[in-house]
């Protein structure tokens, strides 16, 4: 074989499916591949529904779907795929040199493993390709910005390598057992063609170069062609470098600031945080690594982000308080709450937390109520001074008209229990109120903080607060 072209880095698989009941993370094998060899991956979670749009819109992306409907042999098949594509029913796509795979569900829920071969470039090939990019500029500027323009791929094909797939490059492989191209292989081609759409690297992947992998050649290639040429155009390199490295001197950015246009308006913020990565991977994970607990992470992070955004587009934001730094047991209830984490890493939150898993719970509705406010008064016991204890009870006396205050026992500890009711109300430190309830045995949180002691009490959700973690 030529070195335009390199096998398959072909891995080694060990799932079964067709059974029904299998699901993503049941995408088989270690990953390893049978020569030992571990090529780059990306995997993308999988796309919602697609319900009146196309699949692809940039001219690449239609060419991939050109290619996959010139070689399916079964116009019907392909239909299906169409459709099962736009019903959602592709699950996450892992993209590596050579192959495309994901999991998708027939209609039935029946889940196979299908994937679509491509030929890898060979290592002549991307040497004649990386030549030509670094000879014409527009090209990597081109690909920076996520756009594969035709003279590009023209210039290539020039070039003996061949970007865009043609009739038969699309070989598919499935679990149903179909030769050809069946509606499972077909759904995750329509899948792929969206994600071409918004970044042709994926293409760039499938033939063998991963994107980091890619540029880091270019600009190898660019600084040494920069160094033979030498003369002028080495010195004029250099000091673009320098000037890269050193920034703008400070008179020159001041001077420029009367006739520099107005920043653009921000655009709005987004109505909810993004989606998390998609870890249904069939590359295993690093020792120590537990993808759940990381997924959890990586969505906190997401809700996190979210709403540092939302404070910051705030008007007044400017005028607030720097927010306090939680402590690690503080930090733990927060994430529970957040993100309503599976139980096995709600038991590590719990362990982080310094709680019996049943206490976080009513830590978490806690953290929702008040945040740390509503956290310190559920862990804190303390007895005000008789100063603070008086007024306490001067406002219990105001609260209600004559003759309809229910029965408190003071418990000690800033603490009312309203008799003959599983009731109660916490004073805290700054002199707000906060209702609790007796559940199975313990007192916990029932509402947010009142500074009126009635209106807390009025305020207890009767414990239909959501504490799931």
């Amino acid at each position: 074989m030529s070195d335009d072209y390199e096998d398959e880095d072909d891995y080694a698989y060990g799932a079964e499916y067709g059974t029904g009941d299998a699901d993503a993370s049941d995408v088989g094998g270690d990953g390893a591949s049978r020569g030992g060899r571990r090529g780059a991956e990306r995997v993308f979670a999988a796309f919602p529904p697609a319900q009146g749009r196309g699949f692809a819109t940039s001219w690449w992306g239609l060419a991939w779907l050109k290619a996959l409907e010139d070689t399916a042999l079964d116009g019907q098949q392909l239909k299906q795929g169409r459709r099962l594509a736009r019903e959602g029913r592709v699950g996450a796509v892992s993209v590596r040199p050579g192959r495309i795979t994901a999991v998708v569900r027939d209609r039935d829920g029946t889940a196979y493993r299908s994937d679509v071969l491509l030929q890898q470039l060979g290592a002549g090939a991307w040497d004649r390709f990386l030549d030509m990019a670094v000879d014409r500029a527009g090209h990597i500027a081109a690909l920076l910005d996520r756009e594969m323009p035709p003279h590009l791929v023209e210039d290539a094909a020039g070039a003996g390598v061949e970007l865009l797939p043609g009739i038969g490059d699309l070989e598919p492989e499935c679990t149903c057992g179909t030769w050809d191209h069946c509606p499972h292989s077909g759904a995750l081609c329509y899948q792929v063609a969206r994600l071409l759409d918004e970044d042709p690297f994926v293409l760039l992947l499938m033939r063998g170069r991963e994107e980091r992998r890619l540029l880091d050649e270019l600009q190898v290639r660019s600084a040494a062609r920069a160094v033979r040429a030498g003369g002028d155009g080495a010195r004029e390199a250099a000091d673009d470098a320098e000037r890269e490295v050193h920034g703008v001197p400070a008179d020159e950015a001041f001077a420029a600031a009367g006739i520099l246009p107005p920043l653009p308006t921000p655009p709005p913020a987004p109505d909810e945080p993004g989606l998390g990565p998609a870890l249904d991977t069939e590359t295993a994970p690093a020792p120590g690594v537990d993808p759940a607990a990381l997924k959890v992470l990586a969505a906190d992070s997401a809700v996190r982000a979210h709403r540092m955004l939302l404070d910051a587009l705030a008007p007044g934001h400017e005028g607030q308080p720097l927010p306090v730094e939680l402590t690690p047991r503080q930090d733990a209830v927060r994430l529970a709450a957040d993100t309503r984490p599976e139980p096995r890493i709600g038991a590590r939150l719990a362990a982080g937390s310094g709680r019996p898993a049943a206490d976080l719970d009513a830590a978490v509705r806690a953290w929702r109520y008040g945040g740390v406010a509503a956290l310190t008064v559920l862990d804190e016991e303390w007895t005000p001074d008789p100063e603070d204890l008086a007024r306490g009870r001067a406002r219990l006396g105001e609260a209600w008209e004559a003759g309809e205050r229910p029965a408190l026992r003071a418990g000690g500890r800033a603490r009312w229990t309203v008799a003959g009711a599983d009731l109660q109300l916490r004073l805290d430190r700054n002199g707000r109120w906060w209702p609790y309830r007796k559940e199975r045995g313990r007192w916990v949180p029932a509402g947010p903080a009142d500074d009126d002691p009635a209106g807390a009490l009025a305020g207890a959700d009767g414990g239909a607060a959501d504490t799931a973690v």
